[in-house]
């Protein structure tokens, strides 16, 4: 059976939620992109997720604690799980015909009024000004969204697997 000592494994979910938020923040400028309400919010948890992972990479190191790597694994699965919940919805919207359904009208939910107050905070890094059902931006026949969603799931099940593997195997003998 395929034993993977874990930290690495943290470092490289923190590397790739990381290389996630930055590729966002250069390709907004860079192509002139307009981001929804829904990229900026995966965005956020693409942010939270690599602190999470390396927290779960410090704690995972010799005499860190078993508990701080649980609850950062656990609170990055959960994450995870949100961001392909919304990466997926978002994908929904793209692959519905054109103006059929929008993102926009009546009140703002709990993820539009998150980022519009981050967006009053920073906007470089937070504001939104386009539509969710928007694909600006198509890489290999996918949108940023689905992108995202594949990012999100793969994140999901590595996370689920190293702490699966995690309580399988005792921490005195993982190497």
């Amino acid at each position: 059976m395929l034993k993977i000592a874990p930290r690495p494994v943290w470092i490289l979910l923190a590397l790739l939620s990381t290389s996630a938020a930055l590729a966002s923040l250069i390709l907004t400028p860079w192509l002139n992109l307009d981001p929804c309400h829904l990229c900026i919010f995966q965005r956020l948890l693409f942010m939270l997720m690599a602190l999470l992972a390396t927290a779960a990479a410090l704690a995972e190191s010799p005499g860190g604690s078993r508990l701080a790597v649980q609850v950062s694994a656990l609170a990055l699965l959960a994450l995870a799980a949100v961001g392909a919940g919304v990466a997926a919805y978002q994908s929904w919207l793209q692959f519905q015909p054109v103006d059929t359904v929008s993102c926009v009208g009546g009140q703002l939910g709990p993820i539009e009024r998150l980022v519009e107050w981050l967006g009053q905070q920073a906007p470089s890094l937070f504001l939104a000004s386009g539509f969710c059902e928007d694909r600006e931006l198509v890489i290999l026949g996918l949108s940023l969204a689905n992108w995202a969603f594949f990012l999100f799931v793969l994140t999901l099940a590595v996370t689920a697997w190293t702490l699966w593997q995690g309580r399988r195997t005792p921490r005195a003998t993982r190497f």
